[in-house]
């Protein structure tokens, strides 16, 4: 297992007017974030508006969606769209894809959710209708990038880590899997453990690829602290199935001294193969001297 250079995201999910959504990027890129990105949920901010905007007001990062939500998107449609954004940003996009997690989403937008074997088939068809129209020659607009804009593909299950496997440039881990039952997208945290099997088998799954894929994982705390017991602590009451000892294992906290976070960083490549972390925008501060300690190794 290689190990690639770190680049680092950060995930921008807050909604802002116009000069207040470029200044907040042109600071992630002052920060040092090699990759600004947005989701896909409604009440957060559209993404490929979004990614325009942050193009204009920023030089160096790449551009992604993490992730769109294969629900929301006609495949002819949404290849106009990749298409003109890759443009639009001078062939900085990142194009970010997953089967959609919250039930409740798809109710509000008079869209159908599905079976779970019904949503990967439906990112399936999208993923392979993205590759055939973008890939044609008579296809307009055309994106900047060739042969393709790269392709990040969130999952955990078997299923989908193998639509990962086949065609994804990024393979991107949340860390988490949905509650059974939940409607509104309440997510539990897979532990250490449980994700080294998900990516072993992920491997397992892409032997003969002629390339490695980058790997990805989503961050969803960063608490810089000298405490590091007494700040999980304070994260139980959101993590109440795990003991302490097994939250302050969870790949996706990172907590302790910039330090100790960016050793934990560094183990974490070591163990998973992750070098493409993405933080949630309220870490996007707290995050940065981290990336500082980092850069270049």
């Amino acid at each position: 297992m290689s190990s690639r250079p770190f680049r680092f995201g950060v995930n921008l999910v807050e909604p802002s007017p116009a000069a207040e959504w470029r200044a907040k990027c042109r600071r992630a890129e002052a920060l040092g974030y090699d990759v600004l990105a947005v989701p896909d949920h409604l009440g957060m901010p559209a993404p490929f508006p979004a990614l325009i905007a942050a193009a204009e007001a920023t030089e160096r990062p790449r551009l992604g969606t993490s992730v769109l939500n294969a629900g929301f998107w006609n495949p002819a449609l949404l290849a106009r769209e990749v298409a003109t954004t890759d443009a639009l940003t001078g062939g900085r996009l990142e194009l970010g894809l997953g089967t959609g997690y919250v039930r409740d989403e798809h109710e509000a937008a008079g869209l159908p959710w599905g079976s779970p074997g019904e949503r990967v088939d439906r990112l399936r068809h999208t993923v392979e209708e993205l590759d055939r129209l973008l890939g044609s020659d008579g296809f307009r607009p055309r994106p900047v990038q060739e042969p393709r804009v790269p392709v990040l593909i969130g999952a955990n299950g078997d299923r989908m880590l193998k639509l990962t496997a086949e065609h994804a440039d990024i393979a991107s881990f949340t860390g988490r899997f949905l509650v059974p039952g939940s409607t509104s997208g309440q997510l539990a945290p897979i532990s250490a453990e449980r994700l080294d099997e998900r990516v072993a088998r992920y491997r397992e799954l892409t032997r003969g690829r002629k390339e490695e894929a980058e790997l990805n994982l989503l961050i969803h705390w960063v608490i810089v602290t000298e405490d590091r017991e007494a700040a999980v602590h304070g994260l139980m009451d959101r993590i109440p199935d795990l003991t302490l000892e097994q939250a302050m294992e969870l790949p996706i906290l990172l907590v302790g001294t910039e330090r100790e976070i960016a050793a934990q960083v560094l183990a974490q490549r070591e163990r998973y193969g992750f070098s493409y972390l993405t933080v949630l925008e309220p870490f996007m501060e707290d995050f940065a001297p981290v990336i500082a300690e980092l850069r270049g190794r």
